[in-house]
């Protein structure tokens, strides 16, 4: 038994030892295998190390080394830029073929290519003519139509062709044209491509006489509510007198030209301009500038015939400056200083006959000579004008002739048109004197500079043929347009007042009519008012009633009697003129709601005036007719060139 236990024992140890020695052994297998391992890596450490040890002894073999890699880039680098020059040149000629065949698509294209307007006015795909007549069709529409000027009490009305806009369309034209073909090929059609995605607007250049705009603005500045006064003067009967200025309102006259350009260039045109009314002080009396402008050395009139030229007299005009400084330091509203006149020993009117050989035309219209008062006037304008002479390029004035209008120089009260009636007022029909001047000046063929039309007809000429004038307001002005200089004539009385310009006919000398049409009508409207100074029941016409209406006259130039040219002369509105009733005080006052209609005017082809052959001698004044009472005005016949028998106008 205890032989067997031992035998087990002692196997089993046996049997523990083969294992662990089995361990042992394996564990020292791996141990020898990762020396081994380790060896070998260490031996290729030893050989990098080795090798860069190598290199670093030689330099030589590491720049060749650097060399093969640098060509080798080089190489690669050139074949990559080769090929992108290739696809570019590839790129390029395909671009090159399409732009050449773009442009020789559109090289026989004579339209203005898309999307291209003027001043907003489109003329894509137009040609040159067409798109001409497309914009002169707007412009011209734009250029005479109506603007509107207004406050909350205030409104004025003037076309742009008053300011004589003009546009340069050709030169628009031209550039819409040139877009899309002015330069090379590439940026042609880049411009077109341009305009297929996005519109371009060419700007008209513009030009107006800034003078006659300058002229308008003062006109609507002295119309308007509280107007202010600026010094101004006068020369009457040897004194000169100077009026101190007033403040008061006045307009903003660059913000107007800022709203009249707007419309120039078709913007707001339906919208009235709204006046920027300014209150302002007057400008200081200045009075060196007026000395400059008063005084003048007297010269005897002359003419030469190689060149022919007439030099009119010229009468001496001094003042003492000193004493006119002295007598400004006093705070007044008015000043009267004494002129010293001298006059020249030779006048106009002693060469007139060898100077001016020729009547250019003649003008004359009828007025009521039983009107004492208003017949002064007449006379009184009259005799500013006779003997005027006019030379070549000179502008006239009107009121720069005749002066102020004032009690002292002799003007009566007379029949006037103020405030939509007939009033009295001082000078009342000097106007009509102005409109014979007017006429005559037309049918001279000399250049009208400034006119305006009545508020109402006039009885003693027809629509059109009028115009009007207050002093400081409204003038009457006109320019020697001729080689020669003219001479005015004038002659008044037996009713008849009678202008007539006088110089040398030209080369050529046209024929000239005037031809006013009228366009439409305005009734006027009946108005009773209340009289106490008449018995009850009873009425009486105050004022009778004339249709107004609106015209256009044309100025028309013949030779030979065929027309070669026909001009818009003017285009004028007339207002009605009430017809009034004053009724007894058993009336009640009323305003018809409803215009009473009269006949309207049928509107007739002016005459031309015969010219005589040889100059007449002016008319010598007859003494005023009896008075009789005047004759109310009546609704006229235009272009007849006749007093209606109307004793009031305008001033």
């Amino acid at each position: 038994m205890e032989s067997n236990e031992k035998k087990e024992i002692k196997e089993e140890m046996k049997t523990k030892e083969e294992n662990e020695t089995t361990v042992k052994e394996k564990q020292n297998e791996e141990k020898t295998k990762e020396n081994e391992t380790i060896e070998v890596e260490n031996e290729d450490k030893k050989a990098e190390v080795e090798e860069k040890k190598q290199e670093e002894d030689n330099p030589e073999e590491k720049d060749a080394l650097k060399e093969e890699i640098k060509e080798q880039y080089k190489i690669k680098s050139s074949n990559k830029k080769t090929l992108i020059i290739l696809i570019s040149a590839i790129i390029l000629v395909i671009a090159i073929f399409a732009s050449t065949g773009f442009a020789l698509f559109n090289i026989n294209n004579t339209k203005i290519i898309s999307n291209i307007s003027i001043e907003g006015i489109d003329v894509s795909k137009l040609s040159k003519k067409e798109a001409e007549q497309k914009i002169s069709d707007a412009l011209e529409k734009n250029i005479e139509q109506s603007i509107s000027v207004k406050t909350n009490e205030f409104e004025y009305q003037f076309q742009l062709s008053q300011i004589e806009a003009k546009y340069d369309i050709n030169k628009a034209i031209e550039d819409a044209y040139n877009i899309g073909r002015n330069g090379n090929i590439f940026k042609n059609n880049l411009e077109i491509v341009k305009r297929k995605i996005k519109n371009k607007n060419i700007e008209i250049a513009i030009e107006y006489n800034q003078e006659l705009l300058e002229n308008i603005m003062n006109e609507i500045a002295v119309k308007i509510p509280g107007a202010v006064e600026e010094p101004n003067y006068c020369i009457e009967d040897g004194k000169l007198t100077i009026t101190k200025g007033k403040a008061g309102n006045s307009i903003n006259k660059e913000s107007f030209k800022k709203e009249v350009i707007k419309r120039l260039e078709l913007e707001n045109q339906n919208e009235p301009i709204e006046l920027e009314i300014v209150n302002v002080e007057p400008e200081a009396i200045d009075i060196d500038k007026i000395y400059n402008e008063v005084h003048k050395e007297a010269k005897d009139a002359y003419y030469t015939k190689d060149p022919f030229q007439v030099y009119p007299h010229v009468e001496g005009v001094d003042f003492d400056l000193e004493e006119a400084r002295e007598m400004l330091k006093e705070d007044k509203e008015e000043y009267t200083i004494d002129l010293k006149i001298t006059m020249p020993k030779i006048t106009t009117n002693k060469i007139g006959s060898e100077a001016f050989p020729d009547l250019l035309s003649t003008f004359s219209t009828k007025y009521d000579a039983s009107n004492t008062p208003r017949t002064t006037n007449l006379r009184l304008a009259m005799n500013k004008l006779n003997g005027v002479v006019v030379s070549p390029g000179e502008t006239f004035s009107y009121n720069k002739t005749l002066g102020k209008r004032t009690a002292e120089a002799g003007y009566k009260e007379a029949g006037g048109f103020a405030g939509g009636r007939v009033v009295q007022t001082l000078a009342g029909g000097i106007c009509q004197i102005s409109s014979t001047l007017y006429d005559a000046v037309v049918y001279a063929n000399l250049e009208i500079v400034e006119r305006h039309n009545h508020m109402f007809l006039a009885g003693y000429v027809g629509a059109g043929k009028d115009a009007t004038v207050v002093y400081g307001a409204y003038d009457f002005k006109f320019k020697n347009t001729r080689k020669y200089p003219v001479m005015l004539k004038t002659s008044i009385g037996g009713g008849v007042a009678r202008i007539d310009i006088f110089g040398i006919k030209e080369d050529v000398e046209y024929e000239v009519e005037i031809s006013s049409k009228i366009l439409s009508y305005t009734p006027f409207k009946v108005i009773k008012e209340n009289d106490s100074s008449l018995a009850p029941g009873k009425e009486r016409v105050t004022q009778n009633g004339m249709n107004g209406c609106k015209s256009i006259t044309y100025k028309i130039l013949k030779l030979n009697g065929k027309e070669v040219s026909r001009t818009v002369l003017s285009s004028d509105t007339y207002d009605p003129m009430n017809k009034i009733i004053k009724v007894g005080p058993s009336k009640t006052t009323e305003v018809s709601t409803q215009p009473v209609e009269e006949p309207a005017p049928t509107p007739t082809t002016p005459t031309t005036p015969t010219t005589p052959t040889t100059p007449t001698t002016p008319t010598t004044p007859t003494t005023p007719e009896t008075p009789s009472t005047p004759s109310t005005p009546t609704t006229p016949e235009p272009g007849t060139g006749e007093n209606t028998g109307s004793s009031t106008e305008s001033n």
